[in-house]
């Protein structure tokens, strides 16, 4: 089932996020919104565009959170693989996502003293 939907997901992702599918709702809202005088601009004109969007955003919740899950796994593996194939890089930072968020800050501290220590190394001294 996961396989299955993790197609849906991609297919729908491409499809929506596409020109046409922007072109086609603005169509659809251009539509709704030309029919409002015709329906008097009654509560069920209104009702109908409410759920509608209502539903459609709720259920793209759920797709583009499958899609960018993916991306950043996608993303996460490759720098893995970097991380991994260059000499004198840190193999502890492979897998990083998972840790803690306290080990996290104190890594990004570091690597911020390193960039400090390296800015001040390379301006020029009186």
């Amino acid at each position: 089932m996961r396989d299955a939907f993790n197609h849906f997901a991609v297919k729908a992702s491409q499809l929506l996020g596409s020109p046409w599918a922007f072109s086609g709702a603005v169509l659809l809202i251009l539509g709704w919104a030309l029919l409002g005088p015709v329906f008097g601009f009654s509560d069920q004109w209104e009702l109908f565009i409410n759920t509608s969007t209502t539903i459609v955003t709720f259920l793209m919740v759920f797709l583009i959170q499958n899609t960018q899950n993916r991306d950043i796994t996608s993303v996460q593996l490759k720098l893995d693989e970097l991380i991994r194939a260059i000499d004198g890089a840190r193999n502890t930072l492979i897998g990083l996502e998972e840790i803690p968020d306290a080990e996290m800050s104190a890594i990004k501290q570091e690597f911020s003293d390193l960039k400090t220590d390296e800015d001040r190394a390379s301006s020029p001294h009186p």
